[in-house]
C-alpha cells in the first residue's frame, strides 16, 4: 500500500473553455494550459504517480509536446491509470479537494466522480471531492486561478 500526493493550480485567463473533472462548466473564464488545463485531474494524476514513484504529469506529458496541446486530461488520467496496471497496482481510493472562488462546483461534483472513475476504472464511491473557497483570500480568492490538492492510495495488484 503507498499514499501520493498531487497539486495543481493554473491561472483563470478569459478566451478559454473552463474544463474541470472532465466536466465543460459555463464561465466567463478558463484555465491556461497546453493542454486542457484541468488542474483537478493533474492533480489526481501526479497524486498517483507519486504514490507509485513513477514522478509527475510533466514527465509524461510535457507541455513541450505538441501531441499533448488541447488534450483531455481524462485521456492523460487514463494512461496515467494504464500505467499503474503495468507496474501491478491498482488504485484503492482517491480524496480531492478543488479550490475556486467561483463558479460553484457543487452541482458538478456527481460528474466529475463519475468521469474520474470511469477513467480508471473504478466504482465513484472509491472518489472522493470536495470543493472549498479560498475565503476571498490570494490569487485563487480574488478570482485570477484555481488550485486543487489530490491524495491517492495505491495497493500492488496480486499476480
Amino acid at each position: 500500500m503507498r499514499i501520493g500526493i498531487g497539486y495543481d493550480i493554473h491561472r483563470l485567463v478569459a478566451g478559454r473553455d473552463l474544463v474541470l473533472g472532465g466536466v465543460g462548466i459555463s464561465h466567463e473564464k478558463g484555465l491556461l494550459g497546453h493542454s486542457d488545463a484541468d488542474v483537478l485531474l493533474h492533480a489526481v494524476c501526479d497524486a498517483l504517480l507519486g504514490a507509485a514513484g513513477l514522478g509527475d504529469i510533466g514527465h509524461y506529458f510535457p507541455d513541450s509536446d505538441l501531441r499533448y496541446k488541447g488534450i483531455s486530461s481524462l485521456l492523460l488520467l487514463e494512461r496515467v491509470g494504464e500505467t499503474l496496471s503495468a507496474g501491478s497496482w491498482q488504485v484503492g481510493n482517491i480524496d480531492i479537494v478543488l479550490i475556486a472562488e467561483r463558479p460553484r462546483i457543487a452541482p458538478y461534483i456527481d460528474e466529475m466522480k463519475a468521469n474520474i472513475a470511469r477513467a480508471l476504472g473504478l466504482p465513484p464511491s472509491r472518489i472522493g471531492l470536495k470543493a472549498t473557497t479560498n475565503e476571498g483570500l490570494g490569487s485563487i480568492g480574488s478570482g485570477e486561478g484555481i488550485a486543487c490538492y489530490a491524495v491517492a492510495l495505491i495497493v500492488e495488484q496480486e499476480k
